[in-house]
């Protein structure tokens, strides 16, 4: 789903006043996982015969068959690959069956944008085939540019250019005296998921929207445009989903539990996370006419993009009429899973999941990271066969529907999630793959756990780890930001996992469930511009990514690792002190978005005190709001802080137990005691009062922002409470996160005593 904005959340995540917890406490040694849990010899001859059992060539024929033809949720190819995929677990030595769900999925019916003012144009609202393309010369089952969840309508209004259509572009136009009530608003893809550009329209006023790539970020600015680069063409058209899902992801007629067959279901009317007005997303080159007719203020430079004009804001004098109309209906969803039962922990689970479902062919998002999970589950099956068996049970996964919602893995989780409460260890998520580097996102107990792993595998292309390839991007970005200071993210004894907000299918799993969870895949040296259009084919794919699949073939070596190590560990390989260093540098970025909460109410009061009276109208005039001019109270975070403390207290004195603990010294009983606790940790960071105004979402330690849908906010019970003058909140959350944090603790202060005991 988020494939485009791949690197917008990069392999690291720093945070204001970052404590360094390696540096500042002198403790002890920390032992590697691998010398924790593992017979070193044996697991290491494991992975290098799961190595062998990679072959590129299967990812290359698997991605031909399943992106041949165009397998949206509902199509007749997502079904046939659903099976193609359940057959092959099948094949592979897995329990195999598919599991489905009815979902609410609207298909257009009438789309239609028109200028009618100053003059009338019809636009083409159409992606024409390319030379050398096949694929994107097929047009049976192809959905047309369209977003879904938009609301049905037939407006006609003046337009107003809004930039990126976030929330800061909405003050910037208040400042200039620019009201988009009754207006339609035409915005760029990016900065935000896109169903946060008509959420905000909507809020301020508007009665449609448009969205539309603009070249300056996804175009021929960029560099050459599809078939002769990677980059998207002008007739290229970036479908998606709007379903408000900052609120809650998943099926909208069943929020909350499982959309089977005889769920009670709400009324389209009914459903919070449908959008309110029209929607629709155009090329950049449908959008040129309409820009171009656009007077009013110039913008400022930040909003110029790589369009041949001068961009204006309006409104008007264009006019446009907009018309959209969908046809309702439920989709059955089909989910492949494949299950390997354990031989020693049967009701222990490791996950791993990629979704199928794509808008058009769909080669690179999502079919390249289900074709590199296939390869891994191949290669496991290809273990068995030498007469080894996973200790705990694996389960692989090929989601459907994951583009209009996250709607197949969601619906799964909200089925079984007792079941997952109690077995599920972790899950590890991919979702479309390329070249370059690996971006890691997950939970903090596994940060350790993942660097360990990608210090031993290596770059296909280059002869290097791809720890070390990392750091090597990281230093020279860092050097040519100006960093010179003696503490560098890319010196840090491990690399951050960037803490995850959503858009794939980790985030019922990790948000809802609290199941610890990863997001895994290459990227940031692949060509774009394919995403989410007619483009994104197999011929595109082997042209301007990874053609010789030598990346997807890697990430399945990362993954395959990962979940052998999972699965073989006497001791499950969560580790606290990475956690706690990172949720340090949550509650420091916090405290200082006070500060700077503090400081800027000090600053406007001060002003709208000064006798001039044109400052002071106008700073009324551009913080409508009154409550965002009140005193900011004074927080007491000494909870927060206590708790916090607490827990790295714990974090640090089971890295202690760790050193006395002698392999082959603890009963399977007593292993599993310590596994089941060890399990508990991330799943006490979830509340079951859940976030201010979205109760789904349980997890205090991360969240999609409300307003910015993809992207993270950490702490955001705290934080979002700052942000939107919520104090109440704040002081709530500053005690339900210490809360959370104390019932962390208590699960490791449980394993310490186990192991102390021994």
């Amino acid at each position: 789903m988020k494939k485009f904005y791949f690197f917008v959340f990069t392999v690291f995540f720093s945070c204001a006043e970052q404590p360094n917890l390696e540096s500042e406490t002198p403790r002890i040694k920390m032992l590697s996982t691998f010398e924790v849990a593992l017979d070193i010899k044996t697991q290491e001859q494991l992975e290098s015969e799961f190595d062998s059992g990679l072959d590129p060539k299967n990812l290359d024929i698997w991605m031909k068959h399943m992106s041949s033809k165009p397998h949206h949720v509902g199509s007749p190819w997502s079904k046939q690959n659903a099976e193609y995929a359940a057959n092959k677990f099948r094949e592979w030595g897995f329990d195999s069956e598919i599991e489905t769900f009815d979902v609410l999925v609207p298909f257009p019916k009438v789309r239609k944008l028109s200028m009618v003012a100053p003059e009338r144009i019809e636009l083409k609202l159409f992606e024409p085939a390319v030379e050398g393309d096949l694929s994107s010369a097929m047009t049976e089952n192809v959905l047309p540019g369209y977003n879904a969840f938009s609301a049905d309508g037939n407006v006609t209004g003046e337009l107003v250019f809004v930039n990126y259509g976030i929330p800061e572009d909405y003050e910037e136009l208040k400042r200039l005296g620019v009201d988009v009530k009754g207006k339609i608003v035409i915005a760029k893809y990016g900065r935000s998921f896109r169903g946060i550009k008509p959420k905000v329209a909507y809020e301020n006023g508007a009665i449609g929207c448009i969205m539309y790539s603009d070249p300056k970020d996804d175009g021929y600015v960029v560099g050459d445009v599809y078939p002769e680069g990677p980059y998207r063409n002008e007739y290229g058209i970036q479908r998606g989903s709007v379903l408000d899902m900052p609120t809650q992801p998943g099926d909208a007629l069943t929020p909350g539990y499982a959309a089977t067959k005889d769920a009670k279901r709400l009324s389209k009317e009914e459903a919070p996370t449908i959008m309110k007005i029209p929607v629709m997303p155009i090329s950049y080159g449908d959008a040129l006419p309409l820009l171009k007719a656009l007077k009013g203020p110039v913008v400022p430079d930040s909003w110029k993009g790589g369009l041949p004009i001068t961009y204006h804001i309006g409104p008007g004098p264009a006019k446009v009429n907009l018309h959209l109309e969908f046809d309702w209906s439920l989709r059955t969803a089909y989910n492949p899973v494949g299950r390997m039962i354990g031989s020693v922990y049967p009701d222990e689970w490791i996950m791993r999941g990629n979704h199928h479902d794509g808008w058009a062919h769909g080669a690179s998002d999502p079919i390249s990271g289900m074709v590199s999970l296939m390869a891994e589950a191949k290669a496991i099956g290809e273990l068995t066969k030498t007469g080894w068996r996973p200790k705990r049970t694996l389960i692989y996964a090929g989601w459907d529907a994951e583009e209009p919602g996250l709607l197949g893995s969601t619906e799964w989780v909200e089925y079984y999630r007792n079941a997952i409460k109690e077995n599920m260890i972790a899950y590890i998520n991919t979702d479309g793959t390329g070249v370059g580097y690996l971006s890691m996102g997950g939970s903090h107990s596994l940060e350790k756990f993942v660097n360990e792993i990608i210090r031993q595998v290596k770059d296909p292309i280059h002869d290097v780890s791809l720890d070390n390839r990392l750091r090597s991007r990281m230093r020279l970005r860092e050097y040519n930001s100006g960093n010179y200071n003696s503490e560098k993210e890319s010196d840090r004894n491990d690399l951050r996992l960037y803490p995850m907000g959503a858009g794939s299918d980790y985030t019922a799993f990790l948000h809802h469930a609290g199941v610890p969870s990863l997001n895994m895949a290459f990227g940031g040296e692949s060509g774009g511009g394919s995403y989410h259009s007619l483009y994104d084919t197999y011929e595109h794919y082997k042209r301007f990514s990874d053609g010789k699949f030598d990346y997807g073939t890697t990430l399945a070596k990362v993954n395959g690792r990962l979940v052998l190590r999972l699965s073989e560990a006497d001791i499950l390989p969560f580790r606290f002190v990475n956690m706690v260093d990172n949720i340090g540098s949550f509650i420091s970025d916090n405290k200082k978005l006070f500060r700077d909460v503090q400081n800027d109410t000090q600053l406007r009061n001060s002003l709208l005190d000064n006798n001039d009276f044109t400052i002071s109208q106008n700073l009324k005039k551009t913080y409508l709001a009154p409550e965002r001019l009140n005193k900011v109270p004074d927080f007491n975070f000494k909870p927060l802080d206590d708790a916090f403390s607490r827990l790295t207290s714990s974090a640090w004195r089971y890295e202690e137990a760790l050193l006395k603990y002698k392999k082959g010294s603890l009963s399977a009983e007593k292993k599993s005691e310590i596994n089941a606790f060890l399990r508990k940790v991330d799943q006490a960071f979830i509340s079951e009062k859940g976030l201010p105004r979205r109760k789904w979402f349980r997890n205090m330690l991360y969240a999609p922002g409300y307003y910015t849908g993809y992207g993270v906010k950490t702490l955001p019970g705290i934080r979002e409470g700052l942000e939107e003058r919520n104090w109440n909140e704040v002081n709530l959350y500053i005690n339900e996160v210490a809360r959370a944090l104390d019932r962390a603790s208590n699960n490791i202060n449980s394993v310490i005593r186990i192991l102390n005991e021994n």
